[in-house]
């Protein structure tokens, strides 16, 4: 098992790194923030991503898609997250293009990946209720009415929910909340009766919405109550997304920072000199290059037939998680009092950190899940 890029690996990072440096650096975030930008996100920039290829990375060559391994898509995360980019890659990229391929039927698939990898469609995943990610605690209600089934309920932290042409709707079907079984996901149009969206901006200025149901049409997207097994697939997937993306940040986070003791001086000298400062830049790299090692264990995992990936999706979203907020915080420690003003990006990285952490569940949740995996 090679925990390294490849040379194919390596070329996409650093034509990633080199596309996302020049066309959505933190000063285009800020941008979108002052301006409160309806969208939240450029969408010429994510046009020219979805010619190169992002947004079809995790489609099926045969639906229009690039068909790449999932490293290339925590490759694109990281990158995302060195420079803090607002696009709707993550949802509807990753998470949306994960459950369709995953559940959909083939019709269904015929009809949405080829448009989502043109970057035509945009994807929400509609599935915490409350503030606290449990995804067993589904109350959402779908009942059938027909042909098709009718949803009522709501959904928070919606990401890019209020963008999206499709909801991916995880819903009750049967039985009662806590239960894994009875669960169904249902495709509803965003603008169709019954559904209304509203957004909300996150801390770090990520998109995200609330949406509510109100007798809603719903189209069933795998079997009836059985959508659990492909829910928690595309979860694990995106977690372990979540966590390339949170290394991206602390990765940047300690360069900002580095450069940062080279030129500010004191006392006559550059404060890196300052063996205090050092220990604390190389402990933080050390837990950098252990937070790598997990993650990219974890992208490996996800294209290994047999196995059990819900492990290595805990571990890197746990490691990821301290990993990024210990960078950050000593990166604000460590750049001193101008670290803390809005004038300074370095806040960005914090604010980002923290909303990432929380997404599909924060520490505890995942320490707790690893544990009750391995059988304590």
């Amino acid at each position: 098992m090679s925990l390294v890029y490849n040379d194919d690996e390596r070329m996409l990072a650093e034509a990633a790194r080199g596309f996302l440096q020049q066309n959505a650096p933190p000063a285009a975030l800020r941008a979108l923030r002052d301006t409160r930008d309806t969208d939240g996100f450029s969408r010429d920039l994510w046009r020219e991503m979805a010619a190169l290829g992002w947004a079809g990375m995790l489609v099926p060559e045969e639906y229009g898609g690039l068909g790449f391994a999932h490293t290339g898509a925590g490759i694109l995360c990281e990158q995302a997250g060195r420079t803090l980019a607002a696009s709707p890659l993550f949802a509807t990229a990753i998470l949306g293009a994960t459950l369709i391929r995953e559940a959909g039927s083939a019709a269904q698939k015929q009809a949405l990946l080829p448009a989502i990898a043109a970057g035509q469609r945009l994807c929400a995943l509609a599935l915490d209720e409350s503030a606290r990610h449990d995804p067993a605690g589904i109350a959402l209600v779908a009942h059938a009415d027909g042909d098709a089934f009718r949803l009522s309920g709501e959904k928070i932290l919606v990401l890019d929910g209020h963008v999206a042409d499709t909801l991916v709707v995880a819903a009750r079907s049967r039985g009662v909340p806590g239960e894994t079984h009875g669960i169904s996901l249902f495709l509803a149009e965003a603008g169709s009766a019954g559904v209304t969206v509203e957004r909300t901006v996150m801390v770090d200025s990520r998109n995200a919405a609330i949406a509510r149901f109100t007798d809603a049409r719903g189209e069933l997207l795998g079997g009836l109550h059985e959508g659990w097994n492909a829910l928690e697939r595309a979860l694990d997937i995106g977690r372990i997304c979540l966590a390339a993306e949170m290394l991206g940040v602390a990765g940047e986070a300690l360069a900002r920072t580095v450069d940062y003791l080279r030129q500010r001086k004191q006392f006559g000298r550059a404060i890196g000199e300052f063996q205090a400062l050092q220990h604390r830049a190389a402990r933080l790299f050390c837990e950098l290059e252990l937070t790598r090692s997990a993650v990219l264990r974890a992208l490996r995992a996800i294209d290994e037939p047999g196995t059990a990936l819900a492990p290595f999706a805990s571990l890197a979203k746990v490691k990821a998680g301290d990993t990024a907020t210990l960078a950050v915080n000593e990166a604000v420690q460590m750049h001193g009092g101008i670290g803390m003003t809005d004038e300074f990006e370095i806040g960005f990285f914090m604010k980002r950190a923290g909303a990432l952490r929380q997404i599909f569940g924060d520490s505890y949740y995942h320490t707790d899940r690893y544990a009750a995996l391995n059988g304590y």
